[in-house]
């Protein structure tokens, strides 16, 4: 006791100030070691089972395992139908859908941020979350339409005055939201506040950017846009078929349903799948063909005439000569992704479900849980086509030169237009007048 009394004695005590910053704290009760080990302890429920009654009744004999492969089976069939009709109903509708696929992947990541954190009755969060979700669509819808729709900008001159001050625009939006967010602040709750702006903001540049970027391939050709997706789609379907029937090796203990066998099965089932598709698609022009909006009938149009990468062609393979279109070489490239890198991104979700203790970002879609469990790699995916496009296809685009052209004052046309005459002159293509001399 008297060494201890001795110990005691000679440890520095605290400062006033720390004490009270101390307790002030623990008032807070927000501390990151708080909130993890909160979210630790009280992991949220497993999702019931939200299989239709029918498929219950239907399937009630078989095992759990057979159960699940089944249901997976039947719902992945329904939603590869679905996809077929919304390809049929044309550009417009593949666009509203992948706007409500990124509303509903929000609002998935956004609840789950709730309830780990207990965050229900934090003030306006709730709507400033969806205010600033809000905010970045207006800047990216806003920079498509000044892109593709130029002519109907130019034309409405309410459209005209949004699209020359679009950014300035949608800056003072955000800052609103800032703003707001700031006069929110409860002392009580400052670390936890912070937590969810961070999350709020880290959600939407998942979910938002990258789909902004699937809409842009899709203006390049629905061929980009189906292809990925669909690379993606048979890459998750023939992985889980190899894995089910003859996986034995665990992949990654992200995920100990993966396995090797699935893996490699996958990756060459979705290789050959690429090939396939792509000569078939490659045919039609309105497959290939750039979506543009056509001013005339104020509707999107998908004729042109195809440019090399979807005309056949003849390759010299040791032994013989075979026919294909040289896009279904960068289908190799996309399949390649989809079935190597693609995973990562469901991997990525998985680690994200165990961190917080859940099974499923939701349970929308019986067996196979939300939105997001579905498009977890679609986004990463999404996000390699459009950096591949514009590293080895794109070249520069005449609609926005012409339309930074016309922006500029009437002495740079002119300039612009004089060097450009020279320069077609001098190539042959158009013939020097006296007038030039």
């Amino acid at each position: 006791m008297t060494e201890l009394r001795q110990r005691v004695a000679h440890e520095p005590v605290a400062p006033p100030e720390d004490k009270e910053s101390e307790s002030e704290a623990k008032v807070d009760g927000e501390t990151a070691s708080d909130s993890e080990s909160r979210a630790e302890s009280a992991p949220l429920p497993v999702s019931a089972d939200d299989t239709p009654e029918v498929l219950n009744r239907a399937l009630s004999n078989l095992s759990s395992r057979w159960k699940n492969w089944w249901v997976r089976g039947i719902l992945t069939l329904a939603m590869i139908a679905f996809f077929f009709i919304i390809i049929y109903l044309g550009p417009m509708v593949l666009m509203i859908i992948v706007m409500c696929v990124q509303i509903k992947c929000f609002h998935e990541i956004i609840t789950i941020g709730y309830n780990v954190y207990h965050s229900y009755d934090l003030p306006w969060f709730r709507t400033l979350s969806w205010y600033f979700l809000l905010c970045v669509n207006y800047f990216f819808y806003g920079e498509t339409v000044t892109d593709y729709f130029f002519t109907l900008v130019q034309r409405e001159e309410p459209l005209r005055i949004l699209s020359k001050y679009h950014r300035f625009i949608s800056f003072t939006l955000y800052l609103i939201g800032f703003c707001m967010f700031v006069l929110s602040l409860v002392k009580k709750h400052y670390r936890l506040q912070f937590y969810m702006f961070g999350w709020t903001h880290v959600t939407l540049l998942i979910v938002v950017t990258q789909s902004h970027l699937v809409i842009h391939n899709l203006f390049e050709g629905m061929i980009w846009f189906i292809v990925p997706i669909s690379c993606v789609i048979c890459n998750d379907i023939m992985a889980y078929m190899f894995g089910f029937f003859f996986g034995r090796t665990p992949l990654i203990k992200l995920s100990p349903k993966k396995t090797w066998e699935g893996f490699i099965g996958g990756f060459f089932a979705t290789v050959v799948f690429g090939l396939l598709l792509s000569y078939v698609m490659s045919g039609y022009r309105c497959f290939v063909c750039p979506v543009e909006y056509n001013n005339d009938t104020n509707s999107f149009t998908v004729d042109c005439e195809p440019s090399d990468l979807f005309r056949l062609q003849e390759y010299n393979i040791p032994g013989k000569t075979v026919r294909m279109y040289p896009f279904q070489i960068h289908s190799i490239a996309l399949s390649t992704f989809a079935s190597l890198i693609g995973p990562f991104g469901g991997f990525f979700a998985s680690g994200f479900k165990r961190a917080f203790k859940i099974k499923d970002f939701a349970n929308t879609i019986p067996g196979h849980g939300g939105i997001m469990d579905r498009f977890d790699c679609q986004y990463l995916m999404a996000t390699f086509v459009n950096v591949y496009i514009a590293s080895f296809i794109r070249g520069p685009n005449p609609s926005k030169l012409i339309q930074q052209f016309l922006t500029l004052r009437p002495d740079q046309q002119l300039h612009i237009f004089n060097t450009l005459r020279s320069h077609l002159i001098d190539k042959g293509m158009l013939t020097s007048t006296t007038e030039d001399e």
